[in-house]
């Protein structure tokens, strides 16, 4: 390839909804700059690879695309960048990478991309660069290039200052940092007449503010002036979850009532060893005041099994929890030990301890899900319609039911009647 040739560009996500907007944000810049781009792990002369770092599995996922991008293409150029290369940027010292850089800046490794690329400076195919990743205290702003999809994810905050035990993330990505109110409307403006639903994302969005003398309350506020589009809350903390908050909500004429409410344990004494800071009780009263406001609201969690002071009696009351909230689905996850966590220096449980937990944990959820979709059979529900499979439309409810309809078309809003239970959601 000639320097006066473009490559194509794959950028391939592993991780969190932060992960898919900044990776949203490289593609963008790609395309606006005449790249032929793409998404995943499919041909292409360069890569972009986005990791993670949230648990160990996700970490060794990041490092083992590196190999299959080379089974691909074993003449690509791989730039890395994300929690994982932030983390230990020397396991991704391989042929075939040519630049690791972290959390920080993806924007701007982007631009160098782009710039390499699009002028006569050479592109660098020398060693990795072992550079100072340092996470800076400012918001990284993206003004002017987003990757428009059905339902848009706007970041607005990043960083975390909770330092939950088990957790590597605040290493990561550094101190919570919040995207400025007008930056925010420039880019809901750019999208509101292309996109019906955007999804409000950050690491610790209940966070968002809190570093500008505002709160996330004040950015409901800013959020009701697009009355035309559905609004999405990414996960939320139980200490946003108040009646001035939920009062906010209601000024949104398209609020989506989907609550994901970040539990991890559902016992109080694994719940101080994991450094959380609310109670089962605090939690449950959190969990009745959104229902007060939305009855029929989805409310979503994250469970951790297995954590190393967790007893068999402690994993039951987690269960017991979980029944008694009643959630619409649970992230289950089994303890992942990071190195550098408090967590991290203490034992682990036996790993069929784990497992069986987990597998518990599991048939809980499943008996959740089928209990919360029975209640919407019947329930007139407005769906985003998104794709089609085996010749049905699939999209998802205001409360983020997946409903599958025998007509429509891709980014549709239609009230549907679901009548029965089909496949991992319901149908008409």
């Amino acid at each position: 390839m000639t320097n006066c040739e473009l490559p194509k560009i794959a950028v391939f996500t592993l991780g969190c909804k932060v992960n898919q907007y900044d990776s949203d944000v490289m593609l963008a810049i790609f395309r606006k700059a005449g790249f032929e781009v793409a998404e995943g792990l499919e041909y292409a002369d360069v890569y972009v690879l986005n990791t993670c770092a949230v648990t160990a599995e996700a970490e060794k996922k990041s490092r083992q695309s590196v190999t299959r991008i080379l089974k691909i293409n074993p003449d690509a150029k791989i730039y890395v960048c994300g929690c994982a290369s932030q983390n230990n940027f020397t396991q991704f010292a391989k042929d075939g990478v040519v630049y690791v850089s972290g959390t920080d800046g993806k924007t701007a490794l982007a631009n160098e991309i782009v710039k390499s690329y699009s002028s006569e400076i050479p592109v660098n195919n020398g060693a990795i660069a072992n550079k100072d990743f340092v996470i800076s205290k400012q918001f990284e702003d993206n003004d002017g290039v987003y990757n428009l999809r059905t339902r848009h994810f706007i970041k607005v905050q990043d960083g975390c200052d909770n330092y939950c035990n088990y957790c590597i993330v605040p290493y990561l990505r550094g101190h919570s940092r919040s995207r400025s109110a007008e930056s925010i409307r420039r880019e809901l403006d750019s999208v509101k007449s292309e996109v019906k639903e955007v999804v409000v994302t950050g690491i610790n969005l209940s966070a968002y503010g809190l570093d500008r003398d505002s709160n996330l309350t004040e950015l409901l506020k800013t959020l009701a002036e697009y009355e035309n589009l559905r609004f999405r809350l990414g996960s939320l903390e139980v200490r946003v979850i108040d009646e001035e908050f939920l009062k906010a909500t209601k000024k949104i004429k398209h609020f989506c009532p989907h609550f994901h409410l970040s539990l991890q344990s559902g016992d109080d004494c694994v719940l101080v060893a994991m450094n959380r800071h609310y109670t089962t009780k605090q939690y449950a009263e959190a969990v009745q005041l959104i229902r007060n406001f939305y009855p029929q609201a989805a409310i979503t969690t994250d469970i951790i099994v297995g954590y190393p002071t967790e007893t068999d009696e402690m994993f039951l009351n987690s269960a017991a929890f979980a029944r008694k909230i009643g959630f619409s689905d649970i992230h289950v996850f089994p303890y992942s030990s990071r190195k550098g966590t408090v967590a991290g220096r203490m034992p682990v449980l036996p790993p069929d301890v784990v497992e069986s937990r987990q597998k518990t944990m599991n048939a809980v959820k499943q008996e959740l899900i089928g209990n919360y979709l029975n209640k919407q059979i019947g329930m007139p529900q407005q769906v985003l319609l998104e794709t089609q499979t085996d010749g049905m439309w699939v999209g998802h409810t205001l409360n983020y039911v997946k409903v599958y309809c025998s007509h429509g078309a891709k980014n549709e809003l239609r009230t549907i009647v679901p009548k029965r239970r089909y496949a991992d959601g319901l149908a008409d």
